[in-house]
Parts: structure tokens; sequence; C-alpha cells
């Protein structure tokens, strides 16, 4: 007889959290238990300086993968949540995931998601509540995917214009992608500054960015779960998907 399965995370509870600067984990995946974190340093990436090298600029402007916007949360997640190469383990239970899948449900939670032909290889996923958005945790299995997904995250939060961008632990993966460390309670203080409603939802700014692309740009593709079959994401601009991403980081000071 199985054990039944632990109840899962009030949202409340959880965009409580986040306001407040904390998030939850758990021990391994089939660990029911969570505990809340709250970092003495937290990492972020200032949205205004974030500024993709030269080289994976180029490769977004190849359009190489297909880029979408919470077509598959929980396949993303569970991505993220399989062992790796140097860590076999998981933070993301199966509680935690279950939760999360709830906030993506009711929009609070958003994946962005790299595929090559009909395959996912890579992405990431975060929680956004306010100008707020926090990453949770990002995949790659092919070349560069998740950077890729991180340069469209980017490009999507300052269009919609959200303020602060936190992925919780400085990497030396993060800070080759110029995220930085700053004390606990300036991050609670952005956090609070941040607090009014976004122009955009990360689904309207996504599904403008790409309407910005011409119909017939080469490679990436518009998909995303607002709109809806695809109607009004092909505009008359004269570039690809990808191009206007790049683009975006180059024309602004």
């Amino acid at each position: 007889m199985h054990a039944p399965a632990p109840p899962l995370i009030p949202q409340d509870m959880l965009l409580l959290a986040y306001r407040s600067g904390i998030f939850p984990m758990s021990d391994s995946r089939d660990d029911p238990e969570i505990f809340w974190v709250e970092p003495r340093e937290r990492a972020i990436f200032p949205l205004d300086k974030f500024r993709p090298s030269k080289s994976l600029r180029k490769m977004v402007r190849q359009d190489r993968y297909t880029v979408t916007c919470n077509t598959a949360f929980n396949d993303v997640m569970a991505a993220c949540a399989a062992p790796r190469a140097d860590h076999s383990g998981s933070w993301i239970s199966h509680r935690i995931a279950a939760s999360y899948a709830v906030l993506h449900d009711n929009g609070h939670a958003h994946s962005i998601e790299c595929w090559d032909g009909g395959k996912l290889v890579g992405g990431l996923y975060g929680v956004s509540f306010d100008r707020v958005f926090c990453g949770e945790s990002m995949f790659s299995r092919a070349d560069n995917a998740s950077k890729i997904a991180l340069v469209w995250l980017v490009a999507m939060l300052k269009h919609a214009g959200f303020e602060v961008l936190d992925c919780q632990f400085m990497t030396d993966h993060l800070a080759t992608l110029g995220a930085i460390e700053i004390p606990q309670s300036d991050y609670c203080q952005l956090v609070a500054a941040a607090a009014q409603p976004a122009r955009h939802t990360l689904d309207e700014a996504y599904v403008s960015l790409v309407a910005g692309a011409s119909a017939d740009g080469s490679g990436a593709g518009a998909a995303c779960s607002a709109g809806s079959d695809g109607a009004g994401v092909a505009g008359s601009g004269s570039t690809s998907p990808g191009k206007l991403i790049a683009q975006s980081f180059t024309h602004t000071s």
C-alpha cells in the first residue's frame, strides 16, 4: 500500500515566500519534506546591463533552436530535475514540481523552451510576480540551449517592463553570463520597489516580440500558451525572431 502523496505547497504561501525573499527546496527528488532558504548573498542579472557575448548573440541570431514560451512547463521542470553528470540528486522534489505546476496553471510560473526539430533540448523555468522573475533552474541537452533560452527570457522581461531577474545562488556558470551578487537585504529592497504590475505578461511579451519578425523568417517558430493557434504572431517586420532578439541587445545603451 502506497503512502499518501504529500500535500501541495499552497500557492499563497509560495508567492508570499517569494515576495519575502525566500524559496523552498528539498533534499532529494522523493523527499516529501521541504525547507525554506534565504541566501545571505543573492545572485541577480541586472536587466539594464545584461549583454550576451558576441558569440552568444550570433547563435541567437542564427535561430539555431525554435524557442517557445509556456508550451512544455512540466517537461522543462522534469528535465531540470533529472540527474546530471556532476550531481545525481535534485532539490526539485515531486512535491515541489506538483506545487509549481499549479503556479503555472494560474499564471505565476513560466518556462522557456528550446527545440531542435520536435525534441526539447534546453530551457528554464521560474516564478513571476509583480515586476519580478525568480529563475529556478535551467537545463541543456544541446550546445548553448539554456543560454539561448536565457537571452530570450531577458528580452521578454525587458519588453514586459520587469525590473528584477533573480537567480538565487551565484555559480561559475551564471557569472560567465553576467550575474552579480548583492546582499539579501538589497535584494529585498529591489523586490519591494518592483511591487507594481508589469506592462505585459510574459506570454504577451513573447507574442509581441515574435510579431516583430517576418512571417517567413527562418528558424524559430512562434508558440505560446496565450497565443492560441499563433494568430497574429507573424508580423510585417523584415527579420527573423532570433535576429530581432539579438538586435535588442545591440540597440540599447
